[in-house]
């Protein structure tokens, strides 16, 4: 246990930028028909709620990804993906195995555990402000 709290910081960076990169592929993938394209027909431009939620996913999962107002985007990014559940999947079912909500559900909790326990040290944010890092530092 000694090893995973002396390194939790790594941890939560790792976690953070895998996180907000799989979250921008699939924006990308949905947006500019890269990565295997998007799932199902492609949004037009501006079509709702299709390409907002792609542009969320895009600018959301960079933003989480590099650390840069990563409480704020992934609270955005976990409604975005709760908003995905509640409408188009569980209407079809109750459990996310039957409804094909596992992905949503997935992303919109590990969003929300980004937004409770913030960029950590190694976020661009706490490069950018060092005021930050040091209030970390002494937690």
């Amino acid at each position: 246990m000694d090893l995973l709290k002396k390194h939790q910081d790594l941890f939560l960076a790792l976690y953070r930028s895998v996180i907000g990169l799989l979250f921008a592929c699939h924006g990308a993938a949905t947006l500019f028909d890269v990565l295997g394209g998007p799932e199902g027909q492609a949004p037009g431009f501006g079509q709702w709620p299709g390409w907002w939620a792609a542009v969320i996913e895009l600018v959301g999962g960079a933003l989480v990804l590099l650390g840069l107002a990563a409480r704020a985007a992934a609270v955005i990014c976990s409604g975005t993906m709760a908003y995905a559940y509640f409408i188009v999947h569980q209407p079809q079912a109750l459990f996310p195995i039957q409804n094909g909500g596992e992905k949503a559900a997935l992303f919109c909790w590990g969003f929300l555990l980004v937004a409770v326990l913030g960029p950590g040290r190694w976020a661009l944010s706490a490069l950018l402000t060092p005021s930050r890092a040091l209030a970390e530092d002494r937690r």
